[in-house]
């Protein structure tokens, strides 16, 4: 060791100053540790003659001390290097905030060497000198580095220059881990803030909670705060209607009138007199002015159910209507204005009847403003249980019945089923099956025939056996065979000779079964 004023010391301070004003300079540059730490450990690790040098940083969430960046070390060595406080030298300096000197890591059992970096060297010939990185009393980590063995005094010197570099990128740390935290705490806000928007809106009169009907629910709130015209597309029974009635009662029109036109239901010779209104003496049998639904539905919301069943004149002047808003009673010539947000519904494929000249292009693109498809239950199928649940509660209390749950086998049965009515025939079937069921259970042999159809044959025997309900081996294959039948006719639309060629048996002999147990396969027809 030097001793003071001797030439080497001066050279020595003039090196540690020159270091200094590089470190503070590239602090004034970056506060961003990224940046800053990795070149500066290299330079430091220049400068001392370091083989290695390191900064962990201490976790004040999970009480974890990490290598947050390092000279020396491998990605996987670093990833190795954690420590608990108190745990090893680096865990004890950040625990104590006391600097740490190890003239020969050998004789320290202490040392832990968590990274793996010395295995292959001759511990005997390393130093190790650990500081604290403070922020006022706060340790919120440690600068360590590792040299060729040194005589005590000069480890000192370095535990001096250690401590000042500690201290100058203490902000920059401390800065760092305020980001990351705060990122953090952004990222679980954004977490906890999007599943509350998903979860915030659901109307109160529909029932699901799939992925394919929140993505209607989404569209449901984006548009029923505006006065956009609605398309509403689905299958029959998928519950148009009610998505109709979810966009009026959350909008701003709610304490106004909803007024539905089923398109289809109405003859041709009423339909513009139940849209428009008329005026007395119209028609034969027009004894007074009458009000259409249009006018009813003023400052309101008007639903034309199945659109595309409307004929080709009331097409045309529901398109004055929904251009100019207003429209003049059959007998009239009087235009009247109304305010009214039109929202429409079809099971139809509109594009295919618009190549067929059957529904006005024109017409179409105005009420396409904002489509909504619902899906099938085909296509909701986890929804089903829900919907059960929902429909078990309904009718259990309009039955004064005390119904409470489904069978597993009811269930299995229920969830194969491919419900081409949709929600409309779930509702139907639950509804039969609660006033069948003498229990609180609702069961197989409870469902309707093309239902229990869906669960496998075999499982459908067998269930019967285990409750006692089979009967005798006769009648045991003759349900086993019915079911097979009905099965194979589902599946093949009805049709008897692919059913036969299915089930492995002649058209003559499906034939007879077919007779045997009544069964009629044009029932099957429609079936998906």
């Amino acid at each position: 060791m030097p001793e003071e004023g001797s030439p080497e010391q001066p050279g020595r301070r003039v090196q540690e100053l020159a270091l200094l004003f590089e470190l503070s300079q590239r602090l004034a540059f970056s506060v961003d540790l990224r940046e800053v730490v990795k070149p500066f450990l290299e330079t430091l690790a220049e400068h001392m003659g370091l083989e290695r040098a390191t900064l962990t940083l201490l976790n004040r969430e999970t009480g974890d001390i990490y290598i947050q960046e390092a000279h020396g070390l491998s990605e996987a060595q670093m990833k190795r290097g954690r420590y608990r406080l108190g745990e090893g030298i680096t865990g004890r300096v950040v625990a104590s905030g006391e600097p740490a000197v190890i003239p020969r890591i050998s004789e320290e059992p202490e040392f832990l060497d968590r990274t793996g970096a010395r295995r292959r060297l001759r511990r005997q010939d390393v130093s190790f000198v650990c500081v604290p990185v403070k922020l006022g009393n706060q340790v919120i980590g440690a600068l360590s580095a590792d040299r060729p063995c040194e005589e005590e005094a000069s480890l000192q010197d370095d535990v001096r220059l250690l401590s000042i570099i500690a201290s100058m990128i203490a902000q920059a740390v401390r800065l760092r881990q305020s980001v990351e935290e705060e990122r953090r705490r952004l990222l679980a806000e954004n977490v906890r803030l999007q599943h509350e928007l998903e979860d915030r809106f659901q109307p109160s009169n529909i029932v699901g909670s799939s992925h394919e009907m929140r993505a209607v629910y989404d569209l449901i709130e984006k548009v029923s705060a505006t006065d956009t015209t609605v398309l509403i597309r689905g299958e029959s029974g998928t519950g148009k209607e009610l998505v109709a009635h979810a966009i009026h009662y959350n909008s701003p029109r709610a304490a106004k009138p909803f007024v539905r036109v089923h398109c289809a239901a109405l003859p041709e010779t009423v339909i513009e007199s139940e849209l428009f209104g008329h005026e007395k003496g119209a028609f034969t049998g027009a004894v007074q002015q009458r009000k259409g639904r249009f006018e009813l539905a003023d400052r309101g919301t008007i639903f034309l159910d199945e659109i595309g069943d409307l004929t080709a004149s009331t097409q045309i002047k529901l398109l004055r209507v929904l251009q100019e808003r207003e429209f003049e009673r059959v007998g009239g010539t009087d235009p009247v204005r109304v305010d009214v947000r039109v929202i429409a519904a079809t099971h139809r494929d509109l594009e295919d009847l618009i190549e067929k000249e059957r529904f006005r292009s024109d017409l179409y693109y105005r009420l396409n403003v904002f489509p909504i498809h619902v899906p099938s239950l085909r296509e909701r199928r986890t929804d089903i249980p829900l919907l059960v649940d929902h429909f078990i509660e309904k009718y259990g209390e309009r039955a004064e019945k005390g119904v409470q749950r489904v069978s597993g086998p009811a269930l299995d049965a229920l969830m194969s089923h491919e419900w081409p009515g949709n929600v409309r025939e779930l509702e139907n079937c639950i509804e039969r099956a609660v006033l069948m069921t003498p229990d609180e259970t609702i069961r197989v042999d409870h469902l309707p025939p093309t239902v229990q159809a869906c669960l496998p044959a075999a499982q459908s025997v067998e269930l019967e056996i285990r409750e006692g309900r089979a009967g005798t081996l006769p009648a045991v294959l003759e349900a086993l065979e019915r079911r097979m039948i009905v099965k194979a006719l589902e599946s093949t639309n009805g049709n008897m000779a692919a059913a036969a060629r299915e089930l492995g048996i002649t058209e003559r002999v499906i034939g007879l079964r077919v007779e045997k147990y009544g069964l009629d396969p044009q029932v099957y027809r429609n079936s998906p």
